[in-house]
């Protein structure tokens, strides 16, 4: 007994790309985090050379954290009150 694969036809897989595309950008929030780390792995180095070696490198880790979402929050809370129809 033959099956027969059906292949999908050109609108139903440009359809399917447009969905995966919609999808990856309304969650941006994972890219927001994953940028934020990759960010860090370049200041978590630089806050532990500044302070001499007096923070261990997770304390390093947490206070280049701490530093750039004080700096979202900012940037974010800025735009808010200058830009507030937008919100």
């Amino acid at each position: 007994m033959k099956t027969y694969h059906q292949q999908p036809s050109i609108p139903l897989l440009s359809s399917l790309k447009r969905g995966k595309i919609l999808e990856w950008r309304r969650q941006k929030l994972p890219l927001y985090l994953f940028l934020t780390l990759c960010f860090n792995l370049i200041l978590a180095p630089l806050v532990y050379a500044a302070t001499e070696g007096e923070l261990s490198r997770s304390q390093s880790w947490a206070l280049g954290l701490l530093g750039l979402v004080t700096v979202a929050l900012s940037i974010y809370l800025f735009f808010v009150m200058f830009v507030p129809e937008r919100f």
